[in-house]
């Protein structure tokens, strides 16, 4: 995948960039990651570290169930149930997005679909074959 970062206006807060320009060949969707295993148990109950590093993990297995990594990853949008939450989600995605970051859109909501949730986290990818 060919990818620029737009340099924005303003610094940015986090672990995303403004803006990603890319030479686009495949598009992936993923729809919103939970914080649930491979047998659809919630893990860490009231932990956003653990929930947040599994959502991640999730993403990662759709990511290369395409064919592609996380780099590929041009778009986040992110929901939190408290922004509280904040801090400790960045730092989970500074560890596994390390440089050019992608976009991303993050919002409080007041709830997810099951009440153990704390996050969701959807993306959109672009591969290049």
């Amino acid at each position: 995948m060919k990818k620029k970062i737009l340099p924005g206006k303003t610094r940015t807060i986090g672990p995303y960039s403004q803006g990603v320009k890319i030479e686009a060949k495949e598009l992936v969707f993923i729809s919103g990651q939970v914080p649930e295993d491979e047998q659809g148990n919630v893990v860490g109950k009231r932990d956003i570290e653990v929930q947040a590093r599994q959502v991640m993990e999730n993403l990662k297995a759709m990511m290369a169930s395409a064919g592609g990594s996380l780099n590929d990853i041009a778009k986040l949008t992110i929901l939190l149930t408290d922004m509280k939450f904040y801090d400790a989600v960045s730092k989970i995605r500074y560890e596994y997005f390390r440089n050019d970051f992608p976009a991303a859109t993050l919002f409080e909501v007041k709830s997810l679909a099951k009440k153990d949730w704390l996050l969701e986290i959807e993306a959109i990818a672009v591969l290049s074959k």
